[in-house]
């Protein structure tokens, strides 16, 4: 896929040469699915979609993290299903605590085009390593709270028994 200026790269599932996100078992359904044959949504319906707020998505519009948005001649923002994409990306990106800053500068990167990509995948790879620490992190904490968690179930089942 060619990305222009103006164009992010989706969360796979019309990436292609990808599989999309649910062949890997790693994507949730958004909180709404998205009304069939549409592609141009209010700003509303988006934060509903997405359960994020007016106030944020218009905030990842002013940072740089959303991709330009088109506009009615009235001046109110319609999101295209390509934005969704890139919002499903965004929501993933969070869920594994990469900064704002890095994700902005992953933002401009796309919009610069083609010639980036060794710059996206040395950033995306450098936060997956960030990523894989915490989860092993993550794993030796659950590891005590399963221990501390055997503990007091034996404590209590023998006061139980006696």
């Amino acid at each position: 896929m060619t990305v222009t200026q103006s164009a992010p790269v989706t969360s796979g599932a019309s990436t292609a040469g990808r599989r999309p996100a649910t062949a890997r078992g790693c994507h949730n359904p958004p909180p709404h699915p998205r009304p069939t044959g549409r592609d141009r949504y209010t700003i509303s319906e988006v934060a509903e979609h997405t359960g994020l707020s007016a106030h944020t998505l218009r905030w990842y519009e002013r940072i740089g993290l959303m991709p330009h948005v088109d506009r009615t001649h009235t001046g109110q923002r319609r999101f295209s299903n390509r934005d969704l994409d890139w919002l499903d990306l965004v929501a993933k990106l969070r869920l594994t605590a990469m900064p704002v800053a890095d994700m902005v500068r992953y933002a401009e990167l796309v919009r610069a085009g083609e010639s980036t990509f060794a710059a996206r995948e040395q950033l995306l790879t450098a936060h997956r390593e960030d990523v894989r620490q915490r989860i092993a992190e993550l794993r030796g904490t659950l590891d005590v709270l399963d221990y501390k968690i055997d503990i007091y179930g034996d404590a209590r089942r023998a006061s139980e028994r006696c």
